[in-house]
Parts: C-alpha cells; sequence; structure tokens
C-alpha cells in the first residue's frame, strides 16, 4: 500500500511541477501588470549593484578602498527602497549615523585607552552602556521613531564596533575613512539611480492615495444611494441588495499607508507639482477626516441598512428616505468634487453648489427633529431609531464639510491652480422654504404631514 502511494506521487510530480510553475509565472505576471513599477525598481536596484560592484573589478578602485569595498555593496542591499523619499531617508540616516557614531567611538576608544590599562575595559564597558541605553530610549520618541529610527540603529551598531575594536587610534581613523566613504558610495549610487531612473515619488503616491480615497467614498455613497435608499415603496417589497463594503474597508485601512508615505515625502526635494516644503502634514489630516466620514459610514450602515427594526411607518419613512436619499447623494457628489480638486491640483469652486444643497439640507432636516412632526405615531421605538439615523446623517454631512474646509486650506497653502472659468461665482438658486413651524400644527393628518416634510427637505 505504501509503495502504491509513492509510486502515485511519484508519478503525479510532473504534473503538480507544471501546475507550480504556471502559479508563479501567473503571479509574476499578475505583479508585474497591476504596478510595471516594482519591475522597473528590480532592474534600478540590479543597476546599482552591478556599479558598485565595480570596486572589485577595477585594481586602482581595490587598492584604495581593499575588503571596505564590501560596505558599499551591503549599503545598496539595505539602503535601496520602492521610492525616492524612503531611499534618500535611509541613505543619509545611514551617513550621518555612520559619521556621528564614529567620531563619538574614537573619542570614547582614545579616553579609555589614556585612562591606563586597568580601567580602559571599565570605561568602555560604561560608555557602551551609557550610549546603548540613551539611544534605545530615544528611538521611543515618536518623532525619531517615525523619521530616524533606522538611523539609530546605525549609530548603536557603529559605535560598539568602534569603541570596543581594539585597534590604535591611526587604524581606526584609517579604517572608518574607508567605511565612511563607501557607505557614502553606495547610498549615493543608490539615489542617483532611484533619482534618475523611473523615479518613484512617495509624496506622488500619497498625493494619488488620498484623493483615490475621497474618490471611493464619494463612489460608496453613490452605491447607497442608488441600492439602499430606494423609494420608500420598493424598500417595503424588496430586500435590500447591500452594498460591498471592500472599498469602504479599503479607505478605513489606509491610515498606516498614508503615515508611512507622508514620512518618505518629507525626504524628497523638489519635484514636479510638488515644490519644496509642500505641505504633505495637511494630506495625513484629510485622510483623518476622511477615516472619521467613513466610520460615520460604517455606522449607518449598521444602524440603518443591516436593521429591519429601523423600518418607520410608512408617512415617516417615504418623508425621510426622500431626504436621507437626497442629503447621501449630494454628499457623495461633494466628496468627489474634492477628490476631483486634490487629483488636478486646481482651486474648488467657490461657492460648492453640493456643499451649500448639503447646509441647507441638514438645516431642514434639524428643525424637522425638533418640531412636532412626530406626533401621532404610536411606534415610538420606530420613531427613535429614525431620528438616530437622521442624527448619524447631521454627523456625515459635518464631516464632508470639514473635509472640504480641509481641502480649500490645502489648496491655498499648496497654491493649486485656478482653472478656467472657476473664479466666477455660481448663481444663487432662491428655493421658498415653508415654515417649520406650520408643519404639524394645521390639524392635517398623517399624509398631509409627510407632503409637508417632503416640501421641508427639499434640495
Amino acid at each position: 500500500m505504501e509503495m502504491e502511494s509513492g509510486w502515485l506521487w511519484i508519478k503525479g510530480l510532473p504534473s503538480r511541477s507544471l501546475a507550480n510553475t504556471y502559479e508563479i509565472y501567473r503571479q509574476t505576471t499578475k505583479i508585474a501588470t497591476d504596478d510595471p513599477r516594482k519591475l522597473i525598481h528590480s532592474f534600478k536596484v540590479g543597476l546599482a549593484l552591478t556599479l558598485v560592484s565595480f570596486f572589485y573589478y577595477f585594481q586602482p578602485l581595490y587598492n584604495s578602498f581593499g575588503v571596505s569595498a564590501m560596505w558599499a555593496v551591503m549599503t545598496v542591499v539595505v539602503v535601496f527602497e520602492f521610492s525616492v523619499g524612503a531611499t534618500l531617508g535611509k541613505g543619509l540616516n545611514r551617513g550621518l549615523a555612520t559619521l556621528a557614531a564614529g567620531a563619538l567611538g574614537i573619542g570614547a576608544n582614545h579616553l579609555a585607552s589614556v585612562s591606563g590599562k586597568t580601567s580602559e575595559p571599565i570605561l568602555i564597558g560604561l560608555f557602551v552602556f551609557i550610549q546603548a541605553t540613551a539611544s534605545t530610549f530615544v528611538r521611543f520618541f515618536p518623532r525619531v521613531k517615525a523619521r530616524y529610527d533606522y538611523g539609530m540603529l546605525i549609530f548603536i551598531l557603529t559605535f560598539s564596533l568602534v569603541s570596543i575594536s581594539g585597534f590604535r587610534t591611526d587604524e581606526i581613523l584609517n579604517l572608518a575613512q574607508k567605511r565612511l566613504s563607501t557607505i557614502l558610495i553606495g547610498a549615493s549610487t543608490c539615489v542617483i539611480v532611484s533619482i534618475c531612473v523611473c523615479p518613484v515619488w512617495a509624496g506622488e503616491d500619497l498625493h494619488n492615495l488620498v484623493a483615490r480615497n475621497l474618490d471611493k467614498l464619494g463612489s460608496f455613497f453613490e452605491d447607497l444611494t442608488a441600492e439602499n435608499f430606494r423609494p420608500w415603496e420598493a424598500a417595503q417589497t424588496e430586500n435590500g441588495s447591500g452594498v460591498s463594503v471592500t472599498r469602504l474597508n479599503s479607505v478605513l485601512d489606509s491610515k498606516s499607508s498614508e503615515e508611512t508615505l507622508a514620512n518618505f515625502a518629507r525626504w524628497e526635494p523638489g519635484h514636479g507639482r510638488f515644490m519644496y516644503r509642500h505641505p504633505w502634514k495637511q494630506y495625513l489630516k484629510i485622510g483623518n477626516l476622511t477615516r472619521q466620514c467613513g466610520r460615520r459610514i460604517e455606522a449607518l450602515i449598521n444602524a440603518y441598512l443591516n436593521s429591519s427594526k429601523t423600518q418607520a411607518p410608512e408617512e415617516i419613512g417615504g418623508t425621510i428616505q426622500d431626504a436621507f436619499s437626497g442629503m447621501i447623494s449630494e454628499s457623495g457628489k461633494a466628496l468627489k468634487e474634492v477628490a476631483s480638486v486634490i487629483e488636478t491640483m486646481s482651486r474648488p469652486p467657490s461657492p460648492n453648489p453640493h456643499l451649500a444643497n448639503l447646509k441647507i439640507a441638514s438645516k431642514n432636516l434639524k428643525s424637522l427633529l425638533k418640531s412636532d412632526f412626530w406626533e401621532g405615531y404610536s411606534n415610538l421605538s420606530q420613531v427613535i431609531r429614525v431620528a438616530a439615523v437622521a442624527s448619524l446623517l447631521i454627523d456625515i454631512v459635518v464631516c464632508v464639510e470639514n473635509i472640504a474646509d480641509a481641502v480649500n486650506e490645502l489648496s491655498s497653502m499648496a497654491h493649486f491652480k485656478c482653472k478656467d472659468g472657476n473664479n466666477r461665482d455660481f448663481r444663487q438658486v432662491l428655493v421658498e422654504i415653508p415654515s417649520v413651524s406650520r408643519v404639524g400644527n394645521d390639524g392635517g393628518d398623517a399624509v398631509n404631514k409627510a407632503e409637508a416634510g417632503r416640501q421641508v427637505l427639499n434640495v
């Protein structure tokens, strides 16, 4: 039996090997097709390693640096990152940390050596302990952790190696000079290749990510309007189809990516549309506001779309649901508008018609909730749930307004250009809105109340 199973395993080996080969080919093709920059980055790393390997192929270079030339190769391997900002940040961290730690390590070694053979190991141990303790603690500082963590690691390593090396001072200086030179050569090679050959800018990726998240959120609002906020009669007879939350989850999970890209972007020089001292922190503010809005939408889905208990009486439901659909639709349009502002780096329209409609709808919904519109309905629990959903929608409108304000600040700080015709004002449309105080006080029945509510909430 065992021999038979072994024979079957050997017999199926060619087919499994072929299947595994095809799977590797499929994954390789998919990665290269989804983001061709990854394939280009691989070639760039190979090019940088080839350039620094010339230290071994050319005898004059090898005679100048000797085995220290290996540090150039190691620097390329550990420093070359996907984006220019990440590569430049790592290169500067490694170079400056090596220089500072090497100088301090030579000083510590010299002080320990002049103190005598007896106290030398004690002083060196004390210096290493103090340096390692202090440097490790400094790594916990948020700003240091975000931008200089790699440099602190290299500082600890270099100081410890230099201070306990046991070489004479002149030998240490010679060794430090060669290693620092090869590290600088390796880091410079990485930066030059990264910038000159199909550069990948972290700042541009951050810019596109924030704009894409806003556009996803706007599209998600449109899906809610199309699929879930249908007319009340249809909602009574059909089951909600449910909106895919994949896009919403990708927005909510984007915080770490945005913070990483922002840290890398601060290292990058001015390029293209992004000049020196571009307001990268403002992108993080917009990203945080976008996720706040996304969490409100998630709460709205849980409170309204995923709960059949939220269904209100038809007279209330028709009015409220029409208002909800209008507010959700205008929110989606407003978010798509600000996403377009970021993507095109153009000044936002002033005034924004979608935001103006949202403010009117939110104000009217607040007035309706405070009025006697709810009187005469016996099922209080359903009314409370509908009012809670209305409150969530009002919070969403506030989030959208905050996002628009943050984008306006970004456009001013980054000096976005005006589009043709953006300087002209939109015509103000005056809409006669019935007084809320008259709603519910005219003695009309529930149907008349619902019709009056539709007029009040008309956007």
